[in-house]
């Protein structure tokens, strides 16, 4: 059973869809169009992001002209979003193969060609239907486990397995609705 949004919360979800493919489309004005005048973007695990307009400007267009924003194959699964009257939580899957730099979670990696599948989540803010922030999070160990880079037999880590898990989990709790 889906539960009923709220106009508000309508509107934010049309608000997030729409800056989220204005980042696939690599359409920096678009994407920043978007946000509030004073957003931040934080991307946890590797401290890469942006603060103030004029920060969060040059984030993206650090990345998103050079295609090392978004994988050319990504698929990102929903596994669960909540959402209130100014935030949004936004738990997925991230699918993608390593065929690009990938300069906010990957930064000066050179293509590895392996697959990633993480899960990621994204808390994002909002002031009057606009993005103010933008925090996400992730296993940075798996996904270096992934493409190659640390040997998961070394530490308490895993790679690919926390995506699939979370996938066999996803699919389990639609069938259980």
């Amino acid at each position: 059973m889906t539960k009923k949004l709220s106009p508000g919360q309508e509107a934010i979800m049309r608000q997030f869809s729409a800056h989220i493919e204005a980042e696939i489309a690599g359409d920096l004005d678009t994407t920043l169009a978007t946000m509030t005048d004073d957003p931040h973007l934080n991307n946890i695990p590797t401290l890469i992001g942006g603060e103030g307009a004029e920060g969060v400007r040059r984030f993206y267009s650090g990345l998103i002209p050079t295609g090392k924003f978004f994988p050319a194959d990504l698929e990102m699964v929903s596994v669960s979003q909540t959402i209130d009257e100014d935030q949004l939580v936004d738990e997925i899957i991230f699918k993608f193969t390593h065929t690009s730099e990938v300069g906010w979670m990957l930064p000066n990696i050179a293509p590895t060609g392996k697959r990633v599948e993480i899960p990621l989540v994204v808390i994002v803010g909002f002031d009057q239907g606009k993005v103010t922030h933008e925090h996400i999070y992730w296993d940075q160990a798996s996904v270096l486990v992934q493409v190659g880079l640390l040997d998961k037999g070394l530490l308490p880590v895993n790679g690919i397995e926390t995506g699939e898990k979370m996938d066999h989990l996803r699919k389990r709790l639609k069938h259980t609705k």
